[in-house]
């Protein structure tokens, strides 16, 4: 995920401290949410063993899904990072994002 380790000392007040029988022994630094961003695509990038751009559209399209569920687009400029990634245009990313809410529309139950 792209975490620091510090010593307590040097926490901020965004920074996690973690106490173990009521002391202080370290501290964690949480990347950025857009440095995540990039940990995750290279994960995914690892995962599948080549550039996601290589992929073809519909392995394109769950990683997009995938994106998604873990809250990419969330990110400011998380679109255009994705779409920059998987070498397509920010109106393809829409569009795969689209189609997953329609699906998932379609799989819900419906109510009688």
């Amino acid at each position: 995920m792209g975490a620091e380790i510090l010593v307590p000392e040097q926490a901020g007040a965004d920074d996690v401290v973690l106490a173990w029988e009521g002391e202080d022994v370290l501290a964690v630094r949480l990347p950025q949410l857009s440095e995540s961003l990039d940990h995750i695509l290279a994960a995914m990038e690892r995962r599948h063993g080549m550039p996601l751009s290589a992929l073809d559209r519909k392995s394109k399209q769950e990683v997009v899904r995938i994106l998604e569920a873990r809250g990419a687009f969330s990110v400011r400029h998380g679109v255009e990072t994705v779409a920059g990634a998987l070498g397509v245009s920010r109106f393809t990313v829409y569009n795969y994002l689209n189609r997953e809410t329609a699906l998932n529309r379609e799989k819900a139950p419906k109510d009688v």
